[in-house]
């Protein structure tokens, strides 16, 4: 590589990751476009147990990565946790594949596979996550660590790439609505619940690729601008891979590890006791991915050789992740509760097309590829005439663009009643703003980390990071199952002689027959409550996430004179 190329362009090693991550993330989005769906349709479980198991298994597969960003720390190194990961999460696709071909001849074996395929694709994401986006760090040299933003911003087009092509060709394949005549002479949509087992299995294929693309590559690219390879067994590293005076080694002492446990469980059972209701994935997993959070967090600033200026910068880390858990609890609404909507109570017709309701997330990825490159253009352009704003700031901006979005949705439901429709613009328009708060605040969050971040806690760091996600996705869930009952459920009860509002309301009292006929339907008897609120129609939903992401974002930027002094030079 020339003393040019390191200069002034990015190392070809960043264009080999960018590959590997979008096909990885073709093979999580395309999987997760249709999962609740299949849950639903295909499994018969309810939308307010879909969206919990939802929730768990998005917080799992980003809980993971403090293992596997701690396996790689001090073992195994990041291309074999890569390799590892993307083995593992190719398996657990194919094995979907398989619980959505059987299970309308063994529906229990159907769902075993499903629990246990998810299971391999949280540990495989959580060897592979956290590796990559390490790398992405370690590619720079000190002095062009202020490449990062930009870098990132690439990588992270990357993300959206293989998110859109995930999210248009799984949906795509998987989910099908077939026109079926009725005995009336009239034609009905029917969806093909047979189908999903064709987007799991293309996602599936899209895994393969895309840890074929790393392991044939990443002797010749993804390397240092001397050439040295990057992302060897721990014991590979030297001197020279570190700061001036920075420690090479963690000090973890028994007790400090001991403390860790201890918050553990102190943690786990304070949100097991708080917790309502006998979901085991709400009960018991979401307290463990709370609990292992902050108990591993901990552990880190429990480290004997870190200093001053490295304990506060980790602490930057902790306090932006935790107002990220409010930006992704709103966010991944997409693959549940939005879903949801798009498919019981939305006009899906797009230029006369009636898009699968799979598919209309595929608008973020597709805004991301298009505003990327405008994003970092923009970001250079401000560095350049010192008028960057700083991260805190950045994330501010994306926590607030949050809330506007789903204040405009809540507008447009606010008198859509129990039979009228959504229009799709307004969930364009929503991905539209999500996407340009996506690209204020996550890819600016991980370059942050990668700046803040000791070597020795690299890939330990981007785990910590990675747990705000995982606690957002685990809030994402319990928010998703507070959805009231759409159109459908209403239309669905009125054909079995039920006025659903009335029941709702408590204007009558339903026979012990209804309440029966409801619950076989997947059909709630009763208004869900979120902090002691009853949320009774679709403007009350959708106001929850205006209110958390509004306050996240103003005491985000509130803070921000603090943050900056604890940066120290950073931003």
């Amino acid at each position: 590589m020339s003393e040019a190329t390191v200069k002034t362009g990015h190392p070809k090693g960043l264009w080999v990751l960018f590959g590997t991550e979008m096909w990885e993330r073709f093979n999580f989005y395309g999987m997760r476009a249709i999962l609740t769906l299949f849950m639903v349709n295909s499994l018969m479980m309810k939308e307010e147990e879909a969206s919990i198991i939802y929730g768990g298994f998005l917080g799992l597969c980003y809980l993971t990565p403090m293992l596997g960003g701690f396996i790689s720390d001090r073992f195994f190194g990041n291309r074999n946790c890569i390799l590892l990961g993307g083995t593992m999460m190719a398996i657990g696709q194919l094995m979907l594949f398989f619980s959505a071909s059987i299970f309308g001849t063994n529906l229990g074996l159907a769902n075993t596979l499903m629990w246990t395929a998810l299971g391999i694709i949280v540990f495989g994401n959580g060897f592979f996550k956290p590796n990559i986006s390490s790398m992405v760090g370690s590619l720079y040299p000190k002095q062009e660590k202020s490449k990062l933003d930009t870098a990132f911003t690439i990588f992270y087009m990357g993300i959206n790439i293989g998110a859109f092509l995930g999210q248009f060709i799984c949906p795509f394949v998987g989910d099908v609505n077939n026109e079926v005549l009725q005995a009336d002479g009239t034609t009905q949509m029917i969806r093909d619940i047979h189908a999903f087992k064709w987007g799991f299995l293309a996602a599936g294929l899209a895994m393969i690729i895309g840890t074929a693309v790393f392991f044939f590559l990443k002797n010749k690219y993804v390397v240092t601008p001397e050439g040295k390879p990057i992302g060897g067994l721990p014991s590979g590293n030297d001197s020279s891979d570190y700061e001036e005076g920075e420690s090479q080694k963690a000090h973890f002492t028994m007790g400090s590890i001991a403390t860790a446990i201890g918050i553990f469980i102190s943690v786990f059972f304070a949100f097991n006791y708080f917790t309502e209701g006998d979901n085991i994935v709400k009960v018991y997993i979401y307290p463990i991915i709370y609990a292992s959070g902050i108990a591993l967090a901990a552990l880190i600033l429990l480290d004997k050789t870190l200093t001053k200026v490295e304990t506060q910068r980790i602490w930057v880390i902790y306090i932006m992740s935790f107002f990220i858990i409010f930006f992704w609890a709103a966010f991944e609404q997409a693959g549940s509760s939005l879903t949801f909507i798009a498919d019981n109570q939305t006009d899906r017709h797009f230029f006369g097309w009636n898009m699968p309701p799979s598919m209309v997330q595929i608008f973020n990825g597709l805004f991301v590829v298009m505003f990327a490159f405008p994003f970092s253009i923009l970001w250079d352009k401000l560095r350049a005439k010192n008028r960057e704003p700083l991260s805190t700031v950045k994330q501010s901006i994306g926590l607030f663009l949050i809330a506007v979005s789903y204040f405009i949705i809540a507008h447009n439901v606010k008198d859509l009643g129990n039979t009228g429709l959504l229009a799709i613009k307004w969930l364009i328009l929503l991905y539209l703003i999500q996407t340009f708060a996506e690209l204020c605040l996550s890819p600016i969050g991980l370059s942050l980390v990668g700046k803040l971040s000791p070597k020795r806690f690299a890939s330990l760091a981007y785990g910590v990071f990675f747990i705000s996600n995982a606690a957002g996705y685990a809030l994402s869930g319990t928010l998703g199952s507070i959805l009231p009952a759409t159109g459908d459920k209403f239309k669905k009860a009125t054909e079995l002689g039920i006025d659903l509002q009335g029941v709702l309301d408590k204007s009558i009292t339903p026979t012990a027959e209804q309440l029966k006929l409801l619950a076989d339907n997947q059909i709630s008897d009763h208004y869900p409550v979120f902090a002691g609120f009853q949320i009774e129609s679709l403007y009350d939903f959708f106001m929850v996430f205006v209110v958390l992401c509004g306050i996240a974002a103003a005491i985000l930027f509130a803070l921000t004179p603090f943050i900056k002094k604890m940066m120290h030079g950073i931003r």
